[in-house]
């Protein structure tokens, strides 16, 4: 089936050059998306055994690889690869690419398939900043950007409110991503046999479960910052989300369990990049 695949994107190339670079690119941002949440989900998994003093969110995570033979060249990679998803989610909610209509639940889905393309986007932009900052021997500290970020935001006429929706927004991705988990078909949209669909299931049902039980510490933290008018209420998103959850009761299992989940989610986005359907022809030749 691999050989077959390549087979068909090298016919795809020769015939249409344009489509197959750009379905290349979005491709990169499912493997660099993958990349990003194995990371974050192995940390914490370090993070409930003991290994490492506390998990971390995104740039903690990839700041980690940074010591690491060719480290740099894999987070020059990982951002450029986070430029691609950003891009593929814009022609999803731009351009409609998965073919979703403009009822209202479609462009409900749309509105957030641009807000998660913004969000990629500044992710891609920020490990480059890193990039930077390492090799100028500067140390980065995401929860203290973080800090920075809220007090800026709580400091503007009706910055409390923001705040809040935007922790309420979090809330919702959280519930969403549980929703997803016990109610999609994860295969709907691959084009995977029936001897993979079982596994690439089991991985978007775990890993959707685990980020969104994630979303939700990181969602009240930013309420409870907006509620407080304090920007330390927030302190470091996933990350700080992530060690809220170790300190509930049985905290190292439920960390250990989500880190576990987020490396399936990892997993999962590295299976989206290989069997994804993506209709990026209609785009480009409508």
């Amino acid at each position: 089936m691999t050989t077959h695949a390549f087979a068909s994107y090298r016919r795809t190339l020769r015939a249409h050059p344009l489509t197959a670079a750009i379905e290349l690119v979005c491709r990169a941002g499912y493997v660099a998306r993958g990349f990003v949440y194995v990371s974050i989900g192995f940390i914490a998994l370090l993070a409930a055994l003991d290994r490492t003093p506390k998990a971390q969110g995104p740039m903690g995570a990839l700041e980690a690889w940074a010591a690491w033979p060719l480290g740099f060249v894999l987070l020059w990679l990982t951002g450029a690869g986070l430029y691609g998803f950003a891009a593929w989610r814009a022609l999803q909610a731009l351009f409609d690419a998965d073919h979703q209509g403009t009822g209202w639940k479609a462009l409900a889905s749309r509105a957030g398939q641009a807000i998660s393309g913004v969000v990629y986007a500044s992710l891609g932009l920020s490990v480059f900043g890193l990039l930077d900052a390492l090799e100028d021997l500067r140390e980065v500290d995401d929860q203290a950007k973080t800090r920075e970020s809220l007090a800026a935001a709580l400091a503007m006429p009706g910055g409390e409110l923001v705040v809040i929706a935007v922790g309420l927004f979090v809330l919702g991705v959280g519930t969403g991503n549980i929703w997803q988990a016990a109610t999609n078909d994860f295969c709907r949209r691959m084009s995977c046999g029936r001897g993979i669909r079982g596994p690439v299931t089991l991985l978007g049902r775990v890993g959707y479960f685990a980020r969104g039980l994630a979303f939700l510490p990181a969602g009240g933290l930013l309420v409870l910052a907006g509620l407080n008018a304090r920007a330390g209420e927030a302190q470091g998103g996933l990350g700080a989300a992530l060690d809220a959850l170790e300190r509930q009761p049985f905290g190292e299992w439920i960390l250990a369990i989500t880190a576990i989940g987020l490396m399936a989610f990892g997993l999962f986005a590295f299976a989206e990049a290989r069997y994804r359907r993506m209709r990026v022809d209609d785009v480009v030749d409508a």
